[in-house]
């Protein structure tokens, strides 16, 4: 995992035989911005140069605050503890970074909305039928009657399909895939926690690095978000959002400038203080998640599990009976 404290970049714009050539590429560094700029700079070069060769690769790297293959962690740190960094992401709240103490994201996935595919298939036909019929007799009539088949399937199929997503009954569906999967692993030992969009699982009785098999195993048993499982593996850590997220506490206007083009020098302008103070007076009367229960063999607890999780749970609020944000 590397989350560095100093960025720079780098831009190169030479001739290649009759082509232009205009190569870009960001560095960084934990001493000094002079380091970061020299990062960028090498980094440009090895860039150039393998183009040169033929290489396909990109000529520019997209400026972005996490995820992008090859470039670390780009968000402003709030705390250090050990090898934990607590960073402000792109929209402004906290997130908690660990090297090797395992988090698992699930989304519930949304309840169904507007049309529902078999249900359309099925009213299709009847519509065709209806339709025929009044062929022999009417045709008006048999295309209103064929729509009616249509939103009467349709709206049957998504009462059933709503019925079946609603929040109490995706979180026992979840929570129960934690128990299987601890079932099948006895010696593993894992904390649930509500979010507002699903739960968050906790491994406590190791540590692990993120390309871990067990990982995926544990992410693809639990149905893990996607996009969360990518990100673990490019950046070679695990993460949790700590505090809510702003539009869900009243905030309307945004951070600025986005952490994505975070610098160091940007920490103490007016307007960003400003809106910091607002989102932490307001995030006050919100948790980030609630603890639910755990799952197997509480005794088996890692030190630095134990570490992350006492952290967690006090900046999340996990105990505190708050809303969630």
């Amino acid at each position: 995992m590397i989350v560095p404290e100093y960025w720079a970049d780098a831009r190169l714009d030479v001739r290649h035989g009759r082509r232009r050539l205009v190569v870009r590429r960001f560095g960084w560094s934990d001493d000094s911005l002079a380091a970061a700029q020299a990062h960028a700079d090498a980094r440009a070069q090895q860039a150039l140069a393998a183009i040169i060769a033929g290489e396909s690769i990109p000529r520019r790297e997209r400026r972005t605050s996490y995820g992008v293959e090859g470039v670390p962690i780009r968000e402003q740190i709030v705390e250090r503890h050990a090898d934990i960094v607590i960073t402000r992401n792109s929209y402004g709240a906290l997130c908690l970074n660990t090297p090797n103490v395992l988090f698992a994201d699930i989304d519930h996935r949304p309840a169904p909305a507007g049309c529902v595919l078999p249900s359309l298939l099925a009213a299709a036909l009847w519509a065709g039928v209806a339709i025929v019929a009044g062929m022999q007799w009417n045709w008006i009539v048999g295309v209103l009657a064929g729509a009616v088949v249509l939103w009467a399937a349709n709206a049957i199929a998504l009462r059933v399909l709503r019925a079946r997503h609603r929040g109490a009954q995706r979180e026992e569906r979840a929570l129960a895939r934690v128990e299987q999967f601890v079932s099948a692993h006895p010696d593993w030992h894992l904390r649930a926690y509500r979010t507002p969009a699903g739960l968050r699982v906790l491994a406590m009785h190791a540590t692990f690095a993120a390309h871990d098999p067990a990982v995926q195993a544990l992410f693809d048993a639990l149905q893990t978000d996607a996009l969360y499982a990518r990100l673990c593996r490019v950046q070679h850590c695990f993460r949790a959002r700590l505090t809510p997220k702003p539009w869900r506490i009243g905030m309307r206007r945004r951070i600025r400038p986005p952490v994505a083009a975070w610098s160091a020098e940007q920490a103490f302008l007016p307007a960003r203080l400003q809106w910091i103070a607002d989102y932490e007076r307001k995030a006050q009367g919100h948790a980030a998640c609630r603890f639910l229960r755990a799952f197997g063999d509480e005794r088996r607890v890692d030190p630095a599990a134990e570490t992350v999780r006492a952290l967690h749970d006090r900046i999340a609020r996990a105990y505190e009976p708050l809303p969630l944000g």
